[in-house]
C-alpha cells in the first residue's frame, strides 16, 4: 500500500506473508501471525483485543479498558470484535500450513479470557481458504454509497454459507423488508443523536485526517474533507456528526445492493463470538470478489429497536447481532490500526 509507507498508524495494513520467520520458533510465528489478527473489525474502531503468549499458544483476551458504555453497555460489540480478530487468526494459520485449535471462553473466573489457541501442522490451505487470506490486507469498512449494481446471487448464498460456517445465520434482507430495516436505522440514529452521553462518546474516536492515532475513525472515512484534516479535538467534539445522518443512513440502507443481518439463537459471549468469527469470514469472502461493507448497527445498539428488528426479518425468538450492507463502490484508505507490540504480551511457564 502507497499510503502506508508515509502514514505510520496505517502501516500495519502494509504486512507481507515474504516476512513470514519460517525458521523461527512457534511463538515467533503467532506473533507474525497476530499482524494479520490485528486488521479485524471493531466498533468505533477501537480495537479491543489484547493477546498473551504462553509458551507455545496465545490467548485472545477482551481489553475492557477500550469499552463502549453507551452505544455498548454489555460489551456484546467489544466480544464480537474480539471474535472477529479470532477469526482473522485462524485464517492467517491456515495459509501458514498450520491449523489452530481454540478453546473458547476456557475459565469461567476470568472473563476478559475469551479463547485460547494452540497451532499444529496441519494440511496445505485450501484454494478457499487462500481466497479469504488474501482479502485480510485489503477489507476495511467502506461507509462511501454504493453504485446502483447488484451483488449477485451465488455470492450472495455463499456468503450465508460462511456464516453457516460459524453457526450463525445470515439473514438476507429482500423486497420490502428493506425500507423497514432502513426505517429502523433512521429510527436509531435519531435516537442517538438526541443523547449527549452518545454523541459525546462517538466525537471521543472520531480524529482528524491527519491524527496520528492508531485507533478511532479518521473524517475521511466519514466523507469529511479538509475541515477534519486541520481540526482539532475542540472543534471535532463541537462539529454536529449527526446533521442529515439518519436520512443519509436510511438512504444507504434502502439503495444498498446487499443489506444483511447477523443472527443467533442465543445472546451470550459464546454467541458474540461466533458472530465475530463468522462476519471475519463473510466480509472477507465479500471483499475477496471486489465487493465493499460497512455497518448499520443502530437498530441493534437501541435497545428498544431491537425486538422490533427481529420481528421485520420474522426471526422473533432470535437475537440480531449486526446489520451489514455490502455492495461496489469507491476506494477508500483503511483507518489505523495499533501494532502488535501494543495489544501483546508474553507470559512463559517457569
Amino acid at each position: 500500500m502507497e499510503h502506508a509507507s508515509v502514514d505510520t498508524p496505517l502501516q500495519p495494513w502494509a504486512v507481507s506473508e515474504v516476512e513470514y520467520p519460517a525458521n523461527a520458533d512457534t511463538a515467533e510465528k503467532i506473533r507474525f501471525l497476530l499482524r494479520y489478527a490485528i486488521l479485524a473489525p471493531s466498533g468505533h474502531n477501537t480495537q479491543p483485543w489484547l493477546f498473551r503468549l504462553r509458551d507455545q499458544a496465545v490467548e485472545v483476551r477482551a481489553d475492557r479498558t477500550r469499552a463502549l458504555p453507551v452505544v455498548d453497555p454489555d460489551d456484546r460489540a467489544l466480544v464480537i470484535s474480539c471474535g472477529a480478530a479470532l477469526g482473522a487468526l485462524r485464517i492467517a494459520a491456515r495459509h501458514f500450513g498450520f491449523r489452530a485449535n481454540v478453546e473458547l471462553l476456557p475459565d469461567p473466573s476470568d472473563e476478559d479470557l475469551l479463547a485460547g489457541v494452540s497451532l499444529e501442522h496441519g494440511a496445505p490451505p485450501s484454494d478457499d481458504e487462500e481466497e479469504l487470506f488474501r482479502a485480510i490486507p485489503e477489507r476495511h469498512s467502506n461507509r462511501q454509497a454504493f453504485e446502483d449494481r447488484d451483488v449477485g446471487d451465488d455470492l450472495a448464498e455463499r456468503l450465508v454459507a460462511d456464516a453457516r460456517d460459524e453457526d450463525v445465520e445470515l439473514h438476507l434482507v429482500r423486497g420490502d423488508d428493506r425500507a423497514a430495516i432502513a426505517q429502523l436505522i433512521g429510527e436509531g440514529d435519531r435516537i442517538q443523536m438526541a443523547d449527549k452521553r452518545f454523541r459525546r462518546e462517538l466525537a471521543s474516536w472520531v480524529h482528524p485526517n491527519r491524527s496520528r492515532s492508531h485507533d478511532g475513525m479518521r473524517g475521511y472515512g466519514f466523507g469529511f474533507g479538509e475541515l477534519m484534516s486541520h481540526a482539532g479535538p475542540l472543534v471535532i467534539r463541537s462539529f454536529d456528526l449527526g446533521r442529515g445522518q439518519a436520512a443519509r443512513d436510511r438512504e444507504l440502507a434502502e439503495r444498498s445492493p446487499l443489506l444483511s443481518v447477523f443472527v443467533t439463537d442465543s445472546d451470550e459471549p459464546a454467541a458474540w463470538l461466533a458472530t465475530g468469527q463468522a462476519l471475519q469470514r463473510v466480509l472477507l469472502r465479500a471483499r475477496s470478489a471486489g465487493v465493499w461493507s460497512s455497518f448499520l448497527n443502530q437498530p441493534i445498539e437501541v435497545a428498544e429497536l431491537r425486538t422490533r428488528l427481529a420481528e421485520a426479518i420474522g426471526r422473533h425468538s432470535d437475537h440480531p447481532q449486526l446489520v451489514v450492507r455490502f455492495g461496489y463502490g469507491p476506494s477508500i484508505k483503511p483507518e489505523p490500526r495499533r501494532p502488535v507490540q501494543e495489544v501483546l504480551s508474553e507470559e512463559r511457564a517457569s
